[in-house]
């Protein structure tokens, strides 16, 4: 006999994700117009759900350090000069179809593809395709203070300001209308592979003028206008995010006419939602979820390794952490391997490095510390902190593919802290942004993590520990030493790569030595999806693009 008090709970279930679609027009901030509640009702033939984890405050990557904008949305609404090849990690054409580079290293000349289109909305229609025009506003914007957009929408560019971006670039100079050069104050082995991150977006000059000439500058961000597989066609934060196949991409029109991501908090979780069939995708499950997704024919789970490290950031500012000896013990006390069983289910890897040992510069002869409560406390009672330290850690406790629970995390850490006479208060708070420290500022610890954006080892090394990313907000541990910074200059000149390795095994020692940060581990990216979708894919750098998805039922 059937159960109708279950029938009506899966009914329930099943449908209030998409109720919520059909309401968005009752919603506080929408960006076009509802469809006919009727076109909704079938959204699974003609889209498909995704789950995501985040409320983003733009749609332009170029503002943010990470997150749903960077990670997933960027790959959908805009593309880049090149992308990264997800196997080589060599940068590939993509905007740009071929390249060329000086003898000496300085010019990078760029050769574009033609009849590129730019998305048309309810908001802008583009009078012509991409050009080279497109290419110097979107970076003259970052780098030029006196720009007219540079300012705008905070005027902060994270991720760049961490490279050294306006400092690096000398000038970007449009050769003829599918032709741009940038050229470079010093020789970078990383700029090409910088080039192909979801940052490096190309932007519509076009579009940007329409609204400088209507004062509505903001929209740029808001409102985006790429030249990616779908566009931006409804936005109610703390809901939902629609995306609409764009039928003039380049490369073929998506098979998918939309993608909606759920980023509610509300109700059921993400599991839930996608056992319910309320989503259809669900990225970087929980590692104790995975053996319930695995036993289910419905879903199919992929695995990915991935570029990426959780990791505590040690407050170089406070004045306790200024001692060495303190930050050493911190290092000490933590058991990485109780991490690996309890946090991970055996699914992750020991981090003796912020470098991955898949990177080509992990240095596999390394001396960092590893867990050793006895010789903590030993350096413990000789600075002075004899049973009798407090300390206070930050956590976010958004699960992501280099930490799938912090919250355990930071209770286990806790505990081993704990043993070693260390108290440690946890604060929480849902999602980190590092260009946001007025919560942090005075906390000592902060549990993080990093994903990179490229294959090379400056985007670790640079972005988490330069003086430059100190000033730019990404430096979270508040450390600069000049010595390291000059081994990362040195890499990036040379074009030996037995030299380069050397220079990145010095950085390393430093780091080993100085522990301004404390590796924890490193992560493998899951996702699970229905088993009627197929195309979807995965990239150790995080990024995806959902161009080829399509569903076979």
């Amino acid at each position: 006999m059937v159960n109708l008090a279950s029938c009506i709970q899966k009914t329930f279930f099943f449908m209030s994700a998409y109720t919520r679609l059909l309401l968005a027009c009752f919603g506080l901030f929408s960006l076009i117009g509802c469809t006919e509640p009727h076109q909704d009702s079938n959204i699974r033939s003609r889209g498909f759900v995704y789950c995501g984890q985040d409320t983003p405050t733009t749609f332009n990557p170029q503002l943010t350090d990470g997150g749903l904008t960077a990670d997933t949305l960027a790959s959908q609404i805009f593309d880049r000069l090149l992308v990264l090849d997800p196997v080589s990690h060599q940068p590939l054409p993509s905007l740009a179809r071929s390249w060329t580079i000086s003898d000496d290293g300085l010019e990078y000349t760029f050769s574009l593809r033609k009849g590129i289109e730019f998305q048309s909305t309810e908001w802008f229609k583009p009078s012509r395709q991409l050009n080279a025009q497109d290419v110097v506003f979107s970076f003259k914007r970052i780098i030029e203070p006196e720009h007219p957009y540079h300012k705008v929408s905070g005027g902060r560019y994270p991720w760049f300001e961490s490279q050294g971006f306006n400092k690096l670039i000398k000038d970007i100079t449009l050769i003829d209308s599918h032709t741009v050069t940038f050229t470079l104050t010093r020789p970078d082995n990383a700029f090409l592979s910088n080039l192909a991150t979801s940052y490096a977006i190309i932007l519509s000059q076009e579009y940007a003028q329409q609204l400088l000439k209507a004062g509505t500058l903001n929209q740029l961000d808001m409102k985006p206008i790429g030249t990616g597989p779908f566009y931006l066609s409804q936005y109610i934060p703390n809901d939902l995010i629609r995306l609409k196949r764009h039928w003039g991409y380049w490369q073929g029109a998506a098979p998918m006419e939309q993608v909606v991501f759920d980023i509610s908090s509300r109700g059921t979780g993400t599991l839930a939602k996608l056992l319910s069939q309320e989503c259809d995708v669900l990225s970087s499950p929980v590692a104790s979820q995975l053996p319930v997704i695995s036993d289910n024919d419905e879903f199919e789970l992929l695995a990915q390794t991935g570029m990426n490290v959780a990791f505590i950031a040690l407050n170089n500012d406070r004045p306790t952490l200024k001692d060495i000896r303190v930050r050493k013990a911190i290092n000490l006390a933590i058991n990485r391997e109780n991490l690996l069983n309890s946090v991970y289910y055996g699914t992750g890897t020991k981090a003796k490095s912020i470098l991955p040992p898949m990177s080509w510069a992990y240095n596999h002869d390394s001396k960092a510390l590893d867990y050793d409560p006895a010789k903590a406390l030993a350096l413990l009672k000789e600075a002075g902190y004899d049973k009798s330290l407090h300390l206070k850690m930050w956590v976010s406790l958004e699960p992501r593919p280099y930490n799938p629970s912090p919250r355990k995390t930071a209770e286990l850490i806790q505990a081993d802290l704990n043993a070693v006479g260390i108290q440690l208060s946890i604060y929480n708070q849902e999602a980190f942004h590092r260009m946001d420290q007025s919560d942090i500022a005075e906390s000592d610890l902060l549990l993080t993590g990093w994903i990179a954006d490229n294959g090379d080892p400056d985007n670790f090394l640079r972005p988490l520990l330069s003086c430059s990313a100190r000033h730019a907000g990404l430096n979270v541990a508040n450390w600069c030493n000049v010595g390291f910074d000059n081994l990362l200059e040195l890499a990036s000149r040379t074009n030996k790569l037995d030299l380069r390795v050397n220079y990145y095994h010095l950085a390393q020692d430093i780091l080993d030595t100085e522990v301004p940060i404390i590796p924890l581990a490193h992560g493998v990216h899951f996702q699970v999806h229905h088993q009627s979708l197929g195309g979807l894919q995965m990239s150790p750098f995080g990024t995806r693009s959902f161009s080829s998805v399509y569903r076979s039922e």
